[in-house]
């Protein structure tokens, strides 16, 4: 039974629009959450090919991009509680294959990279300053994985002030109950979520923001 009229009446879910300059952040599309074998799986290789025509296009509109990476110390100096539980976190150093971005979205010059050991890309990072500079106020957000580290700066985002618009397929989770879980908590409580097609398609006809 679907739990959908309980928020409807409850007055969730209501939409947001897109406002202002519009930013875009990739988060922990990095090697480690692209093989199943490591930390992948379900849809996240799905999310990454949909995510590369929209960083082209993100590029093209010439819109502020950040990217984060999970990176630990080499010495385990700064393992947490995020490593506790999931101890293979603490394998992603500076310079391991699993933490470096995926080729097909390497960064460009004059995007941000942020590293975190925490779920959330703004917790303890220079994120939410850096999009503030560039006078982003909508923050469009693809990466990995929905339930996690997504989920966490969505709610960050919004706690700053941006206003978040996932891409439904452009994030991916290693299991879809999760995912589609946390797609739906997202659009009741914390941002807009949509297709990237459909995102596109309002940032592309809409009038100049400033």
């Amino acid at each position: 039974m679907s739990d959908d009229p309980v928020y409807q009446r409850q007055g969730f879910g209501n939409e947001l629009q897109i406002e202002g300059q519009i930013g875009l952040l990739i988060v922990d599309f990095v090697n480690g959450f692209a093989n199943p074998d490591v930390f992948g799986g379900g849809n996240i290789a799905e999310a990454i090919e949909r995510t590369v025509p929209l960083l082209h296009a993100a590029r093209e509109m010439r819109w502020p991009v950040a990217h984060s990476r999970i990176v630990y110390a080499d010495d385990d100096s700064d393992a947490n509680v995020f490593s506790l539980k999931v101890p293979g976190m603490s394998t992603l150093k500076e310079h391991a294959h699993d933490s470096a971005i995926v080729p097909q979205l390497a960064p460009a010059p004059g995007e941000l990279v942020v590293r975190k050991n925490v779920p959330s890309a703004f917790f303890g990072t220079s994120l939410g300053s850096w999009l503030t500079m560039r006078g982003v106020r909508t923050l469009v957000v693809a990466g990995a994985v929905t339930s996690g580290c997504v989920r966490a700066s969505v709610v960050d985002a919004m706690q700053y002030g941006f206003r978040p618009v996932v891409l439904s397929d452009c994030v991916g989770d290693r299991a879809l109950g999760p995912h589609d879980a946390s797609l739906f908590d997202m659009a009741q409580k914390y941002a807009a979520v949509m297709s990237s097609e459909e995102l596109l398609s309002r940032a592309r006809h809409s009038p100049a923001r400033k």
